[in-house]
């Protein structure tokens, strides 16, 4: 893991430098808490995570608008607040969000079949519409397995059953 660290920060470096921007400690603070964390995180959730190391949460902001900027970082908006995710290294830069209405959790949506089908979407309509595609989001929201289970233990129609 360490070795993998080192190389993602070789790339970021050259990233930040081929715009005019260092690679400073609050950024690479910043950027390891994104690249270690396995969920969608808002800017509050990353800045506790680091507000011990003495860096501002203003500067938690600035740095991750930076990082979106130059594609480093995806953003994701849901009703009005901001999450943030690895766009690059990520794995499956390709993929569709499920939020819950009820605990607000963010899920990534897997699936080679579906991925498949979003890439010949994407391309589709590329192809129709003579543009480039270069970022899409696509956003499902309902209710995620333990809520749906939640709701089921609450309906008293059920446990008449």
């Amino acid at each position: 893991m360490g070795s993998d660290l080192n190389q993602n920060a070789k790339v970021f470096k050259k990233i930040l430098a081929r715009d005019g921007h260092k690679f400073t400690k609050e950024r690479q603070l910043v950027l390891n808490i994104v690249l270690g964390s396995k969920i969608h995180l808002s800017v509050k959730e990353i800045y506790e995570k680091i507000k011990s190391e003495n860096i501002g949460l203003a500067t938690v902001y600035r740095t991750l608008k930076l990082f979106n900027q130059l594609g480093i970082v995806k953003e994701i908006n849901i009703n009005g607040a901001s999450f943030y995710e690895m766009k690059i290294f990520s794995g499956n830069p390709l993929h569709i969000h499920f939020k819950c209405e009820k605990c607000n959790s963010i899920i990534d949506v897997y699936s080679e079949n579906i991925n498949f089908d979003y890439i010949k979407l994407n391309s589709k309509i590329e192809a129709e519409n003579d543009i480039e595609i270069n970022d899409a989001d696509i956003m499902f929201t309902g209710l995620c397995s333990k809520c749906r289970e939640g709701l089921k233990c609450q309906d008293p129609q059920k446990q008449e059953e």
